[in-house]
């Protein structure tokens, strides 16, 4: 019994170290925002034309919208930029969940519309079916972070 215990717990700590530690390679992680790459499970959100909420336009220029959504996604905690920038006008995130570091994608584009961007977004879970809802509410907070004047 001792030993079906021991191995249960370095399986489980074996599993830990996984979710934290697995690399998310960027040719994986580092793709457009848009329907054509949707798994239809519940655990991502998509702002995009045929997504859960229509792309966004916004009057900044598009390097612009792009480095305000940088600063906003750099300032939450346990995030970092997998790849891209503002100035290539498309970037990837990454973001850890606080308890058991479960990495969510969160690939941002802006493109020239009008005078102004039209701004996609897809953020997207790793592992898992089902996310409660977290990859819908760190979108909406990132757009309405969008709007503070202090931006």
């Amino acid at each position: 019994m001792r030993t079906f215990a021991l191995v249960a717990l370095a399986l489980l700590l074996a599993g830990i170290a996984y979710v934290r530690l697995a690399p998310m390679r960027t040719s994986d992680w580092h793709v457009a925002p848009d329907a054509d790459r949707r798994t239809g499970k519940p655990n991502d959100y998509l702002v995009a034309e045929d997504g859960d909420r229509a792309a966004v336009l916004r009057p900044e220029a598009p390097a612009d919208l792009l480095s305000k959504i940088d600063l906003i996604a750099l300032s939450e905690p346990r995030t970092i930029r997998l790849a891209g920038t503002p100035h290539d006008r498309f970037a990837t995130y990454v973001q850890r969940s606080l308890l058991m570091g479960y990495p969510d994608a969160i690939s941002v584009r802006a493109e020239p519309e009008g005078t102004g961007s039209r701004l996609t977004i897809w953020s997207r879970s790793r592992f898992g079916h089902g996310d409660l809802g977290v990859n819908r509410k760190r979108v909406e907070r990132w757009l309405e972070k969008l709007d503070d004047p202090e931006m």
